[in-house]
């Protein structure tokens, strides 16, 4: 280990010591692009936690059943997705609360259905974002939402889809509240935190009244 270092920095055999596999694997990581090149000091090689949190990381998605080439490519997915701080913003209120988790948790979150594709939509729509080694999901209310669609069945593939259409029936619902309150500048007074709940129960009621208008059972056919 390097003496006086703000973070921990390992040579290859501690690095592979403290992952608990062989150097020899590690080289084959390295060699495949499944973690970052190490930070050279001369003929040394230093390598650091971040390192050391990747390789458990495949270590933990190899015994879920993924395989090296969908690890590698999930890492890419993960790499070039948007970060927290871009997707959150900054300051911006929300009720929503953010989830912190290792790839390896969202995998159990969503056992079988962590796919490169699936990722890399769910980065698309912002529902995840990047911060260091860990991904953040925006919504705490969302991700259990859609772990829970998936355990009763609904692919994880739709259930991106159905966001992606909710997102823009949102934003226009959004567009609508919003012009009520400009509309209404300075010869009422609507508080801005007031209106967040008067809006969200008239979508919910009418959503409910459209769910029981779509699943009424309709009149029976004619024999």
């Amino acid at each position: 280990m390097a003496e006086g270092r703000a973070h921990r920095e390992y040579r290859m055999e501690e690095l592979a010591r403290e992952a608990g596999i062989t150097v020899r694997t590690v080289r084959f990581y390295r060699e495949r692009g499944l973690i970052q090149p190490p930070r050279r000091e001369g003929r040394i090689a230093w390598y650091d936690d971040g390192h050391l949190a990747r390789l458990r990381t495949i270590a933990a998605l190899l015994e879920r059943g993924h395989t090296l080439n969908g690890i590698a490519d999930l890492a890419a997915a993960i790499e070039t997705g948007r970060d927290v701080g871009e997707v959150l913003g900054l300051g911006e209120p929300s009720e929503e609360t953010p989830v912190r988790l290792s790839p390896e948790e969202l995998a159990d979150y969503f056992e079988g259905e962590v796919t490169p594709e699936n990722l890399r939509a769910a980065l698309d729509l912002g529902y995840l974002a990047t911060d260091g080694t860990d991904i953040v999901h925006i919504s705490r209310r969302l991700l259990d939402v859609s772990a829970g669609l998936v355990r009763e069945g609904v692919p994880l593939a739709a259930v991106l889809d159905a966001g992606r259409h909710v997102r823009i029936h949102a934003d226009a619902l959004a567009e609508i509240f919003v012009g009520i309150l400009r509309s209404h500048d300075g010869t009422a007074a609507m508080d801005p935190a007031g209106l967040r709940p008067l809006a969200q129960s008239v979508v919910a009621a009418e959503l409910s009244m459209a769910l029981d208008r779509k699943l009424r059972p309709g009149p029976p056919a004619d024999t």
